[in-house]
């Protein structure tokens, strides 16, 4: 299984996603077709981390006045199941990672992935 969430808006999902091969990937575009609770949970099975899979740049924290510092593994997940902004993207998942987010460390893991 290999697929990709993201945000076809998203300046930076595109030029991620453009350097890949993702023809055999499955994309998904979250603004018109949320993740899942199922999905959301086979993504935790892998990061064992609501947090990880939380977007701290969505501008919805701010819109809704939210205290990421106080919130708990279970709010991390009520949050990215209310609104796909509050998902990291883009997320890979394959059969045993997930690669979540733009930041450097994680796109260099999953440079690295593609290039096995």
């Amino acid at each position: 299984m290999k697929k990709v969430f993201y945000l076809k808006t998203c300046g930076t999902n595109k030029k991620i996603m453009t350097t890949l091969d993702l023809s055999d990937w499955e994309l998904r575009e979250i603004k018109s077709n949320s993740v899942t609770e199922n999905e959301l949970e086979e993504m935790y099975e892998k990061t064992k981390s609501y947090e990880a899979l939380f977007s701290k740049k969505s501008t919805k924290i701010k819109e809704r006045g939210i205290d990421v510092s106080s919130l708990k593994e279970k709010d991390f997940k009520k949050l990215i199941l209310d609104h796909y902004s509050f998902l990291k993207r883009p997320v890979f998942i394959t059969d045993d990672e997930v690669f979540a987010g733009s930041d450097k460390n994680n796109l260099e893991n999953l440079n690295a992935f593609f290039e096995k």
